[in-house]
């Protein structure tokens, strides 16, 4: 038998693939988009610890679960699998890339990045995608929205530092077209490839964890979607590329294995014996890589005999897009004149709900080296709160013998107390640490100077936080003032101290550029010198975006399959 043909084949679900799948179906083009993760409508993200501890990606464990984690010499960073990639796990934040952070360095002359696109030509693509996720902001403005602690303590810290709060744009519906927002409510939409309805966001802080209730616009409910439902897109998950090579005549050859969770979750198996999961074959007049910052240099590195002519700059200009996690604890207020802890309560709302800009040198500001970033507040789930009680129940251990001791002596001499309300609440202590600690997230404009190689098969990277050690410190000192203001501690990532970082926005490795001797793909993400074969995914970043990437991942592969479809005219 032939192997099955496709007009395009997409590798990968993300902010990436998911556009080009969805704008290519459309225009009538036979897609395939190959997932190697599995599908996840709500209700099947896992919560309890037994569920957790499978929810990892490594098939030859018999892992089959939604965290695929890397590490390396100085970074760690988790990334997604699953049908959504990584709009499953995110933050839900669409932030535009500044206007004059589209910087054009001298590459020649010791730059470091140069975008040969600009803010005016994403614009466009940036409203379609904003259109398409449904974009909203915080209600911020009614209630109970504005009881959010989180979001009131970051807006306190930026006024009382003079510092430009905002509540950015997110992929979260709180209300339906035209309504007010309430948590909970049906959400009025066309069918979905879960066949399942939704509900308005219940300010749980699982964003990060998969949302259950599918209040996050997860790139499920709308680009695939539609691609599937409306267009016809042939969409397969539990599908894993491991190689793809030209067709004589033109096109590409794809190999994949497919995968078996329901059978082999739990046993380690190995996934390379082809007696075991044969390689399934298909042909493509276009292939598409959007398999992530990882995914895609990696698959391009194991397979790069097959395109001796691809750039020397494959694997380079890594960035962390200047990612740090903090924290802040036991922050406290003033309450008439008398301090008194301030209330945070970081598990109420979704993960990020506000956001502080700083300016960078390219806005015109007096500091040549400034680097421009965000910072953002940070939730998390409720059940997290009841960790860190254990934690703190610790700390108050005398006080709950205290309690104990009265109690036992009571009913030893059989005295009636028909009330024990008070010493049920003290047994908790004053949850300061659960209740007064604030994550917060920096990302901004590090140095893209980090190189991924292969050394054997396992992905390599060359890259430390001390290429941006300037931009680093200075995140850092923002952080604290921030603390200061809120009147608590603060706290770095423990990592910190190994000289390592955590990035869940890694971009790079594929980079545009305006000739081979800049970058791997050209500005409408054509691999040079390869016909046809295409990369729309943070690996075609060519610096940091600066802020929360995922809107502009999505612009571009909308840009880019716009002269995918032109050129399908022209022949």
């Amino acid at each position: 038998m032939s192997n099955p043909h496709f007009d395009a084949v997409i590798v990968g679900s993300g902010f990436g693939g998911s556009v080009m799948a969805y704008r290519l179906a459309q225009e009538g083009l036979n897609v395939c988009l190959l997932e190697r993760g599995k599908a996840y409508p709500p209700t099947s993200f896992p919560r309890s610890p037994l569920a957790m501890k499978n929810n990892f990606w490594n098939p030859s464990d018999g892992l089959y679960g939604l965290y695929n984690v890397w590490s390396f010499e100085s970074i760690n960073s988790i990334v997604s699998s699953g049908l959504g990639g990584g709009s499953l796990i995110y933050a839900n934040v669409m932030i535009r890339k500044d206007e004059k952070w589209f910087v054009q360095e001298d590459l020649q002359k010791g730059g470091y990045e140069y975008w040969p696109v600009t803010r005016d030509e994403l614009d466009p693509h940036y409203t379609k995608v904003e259109t398409m996720l449904n974009v909203q902001k915080y209600p911020f403005n009614v209630s109970p929205y504005n009881k959010t602690s989180k979001t009131i303590a970051l807006q306190h810290a930026a006024k009382k530092l003079d510092m430009d709060w905002s509540l950015p744009n997110l992929a979260v519906t709180f209300s339906n077209t035209g309504q007010e927002p309430i948590p909970g409510e049906p959400i009025l939409e066309e069918p979905n490839i879960h066949g399942r309805t939704r509900s308005t966001c219940r300010l749980c802080g699982e964003c990060d964890f998969g949302c259950n209730y599918g209040s996050k616009n997860s790139l499920d409910y709308n680009y695939l979607s539609q691609a599937k439902l409306k267009y016809g897109a042939d969409i397969r998950t539990c599908c894993e590329v491991r190689s793809f090579e030209p067709k004589q005549g033109g096109g590409y050859t794809i190999h994949y294995v497919l995968h078996d969770p329901e059978k082999n979750t739990g046993r380690p198996l190995d996934t390379h014996n082809h007696d075991i999961l044969p390689l399934q074959t298909i042909t493509a007049d276009r292939l598409i890589l959007s398999a992530g910052t990882f995914g895609t240099p990696y698959l391009l590195l194991k397979n790069r005999a097959a395109f001796p002519g691809i750039s020397k700059l494959l694997g380079t200009r890594f960035s962390s897009n200047g990612d740090l996690v903090n924290f802040v604890f036991h922050c406290s207020d003033t309450v008439e004149d008398m301090p008194a802890p301030r209330i945070i309560d970081s598990s109420r709302g979704p993960v990020i709900t506000s956001a502080i800009r700083f300016a960078d040198h390219q806005d015109g500001g007096n500091d040549p080296n400034a680097r421009g970033f965000y910072i953002e507040d940070a939730g998390y789930p409720e059940f997290v709160n009841w960790i860190l009680q254990v934690f703190e129940l610790q700390n108050e251990a005398s006080q709950v013998v205290q309690i104990a001791k009265h109690l036992f002596k009571n009913w030893l001499h059989k005295t009636s107390e028909t009330d024990l309300s008070k010493y049920a609440s003290q047994m908790f202590g004053d949850c300061g640490l659960s209740s007064n600690l604030l994550p917060i997230l920096g990302m901004g404009r590090d140095t893209p100077d980090g190189t991924m190689t292969l050394n054997g098969k396992t992905l390599m990277l060359d890259w430390t936080k001390n290429g941006s050690s300037d931009y680093f410190n200075t995140l850092r000192q923002q952080m604290e003032k921030i603390a200061d203001a809120l009147g608590g501690k603060f706290q770095d990532d423990p990592l910190w101290y190994l000289s390592r970082v955590v990035t869940a926005h890694p971009l790079g490795g594929c980079p545009m550029g305006r000739n081979i001797a800049e970058g791997v793909v050209n500005e409408w993400g054509q691999v040079f010198h390869y016909e046809d074969l295409y990369i729309a995914d943070g690996s075609v970043m060519p610096g940091p975006v600066g802020t929360n990437p995922s809107l502009t991942i999505a612009a571009l592969a909308d840009r880019f399959a716009d002269g995918i479809l032109q050129k399908a005219k022209e022949k």
